[in-house]
């Protein structure tokens, strides 16, 4: 005679198989333009495997890493829904240990853990946070709430004003071998050369490589000394595993697997090097950044 197996040792089975969504919170509507016929839309890819996966599968293979990294395009809200979607979708899988934003520095830290044992928040959070303008509030405005609604310790990851003049200035030598891989170098460079639109004198490229790499070094550090699980939000340069914040976690000894998800816009190419996972999200139209540099 058969026993059929009850019902939570039947949904147990679904979830571990990846094959059951019933426990994820919905996942958010596009808000981008374009893009919403490409049939890689909403795809997320293994790229060591070259499968693609569900959503549930994403957040079961992403649960059990004690440091997740999530490299945005910083002006795309669906990246930001979806950073949104993973955290409350992780935290109910485990307890979310912290989140690290790029977008926060050292001295914000009082202001945020000053909050952080609130019941009430503030109604101008973002004064209170002093935060940035450059970093749109409406689209990072509902990461913040969650992490400190949910009192998950919030942590700024990035250098200050300070730190960015002294490294420019006076660029320290790093350690370690494979964020110094000339290939790195080379590559970061030609980055930082395309993202000032080819209007920096060649002297100056250096020192903003320092700067860039003294950033992505920061960045490790504080995912090191993070209570974990740790989820980092930041750039995509700084999120991949072939030039950021993984090298430097490899460099400093780092024990335990990172995993790195780049939320990337239908279209872009993402090679397996560049990351463990892409989501594929609904684009922006196409902006000319530069143009207004060059008039």
């Amino acid at each position: 005679m058969r026993h059929p197996l009850p019902t939570g040792a039947l949904l147990c089975l679904l979830l571990a198989l990846g094959g059951c969504q019933a426990s994820l919170p919905p996942l958010p509507a596009w808000q981008s333009s374009e893009g919403r016929d490409d049939a890689e839309l909403g795809q997320i890819r293994d790229l060591a495997s070259a499968e693609v996966i569900s959503p549930a599968q994403l957040v079961q293979r992403l649960a059990g890493a004690p440091r997740v990294l999530v490299g945005e395009k910083h002006d795309n809200p669906d990246h930001h829904a979806l950073q949104l979607w993973l955290m409350r979708a992780l935290q109910a899988r485990r307890a979310q240990g912290s989140l690290l934003l790029e977008m926060l520095q050292p001295e914000q830290q009082a202001r945020v853990d000053a909050l952080a044992g609130q019941a009430r928040l503030p109604e101008d959070l973002p004064k209170a946070l002093a935060w940035e303008d450059g970093w749109d509030w409406q689209l990072y405005g509902p990461i913040v709430r969650e992490a400190l609604q949910r009192h998950v310790p919030l942590l700024a990851a990035n250098l200050s004003p300070a730190e960015m003049r002294q490294a420019y200035r006076q660029p320290t030598p790093l350690s370690g071998t494979q964020s110094n891989a000339p290939a790195v170098q080379a590559a970061l460079l030609e980055q930082v050369k395309q993202g000032h639109c080819g209007l920096l004198p060649e002297s100056q490229l250096p020192a903003m490589l320092a700067v860039q790499q003294q950033r992505d070094r920061r960045i490790a550090e504080r995912l090191l000394a993070a209570p974990q699980p740790a989820l980092l939000l930041a750039g995509a340069y700084h999120a991949r595993k072939d030039l950021g914040v993984p090298l430097h976690l490899i460099d400093l000894g780092a024990q335990g697997a990172s995993k790195v998800l780049l939320l990337a816009e239908v279209g872009e190419q993402v090679e397996p090097g560049m990351a463990d996972y892409v989501w594929y999200t609904a684009a922006m139209p196409e902006q000319d950044y530069c143009a207004q540099l060059r008039m």
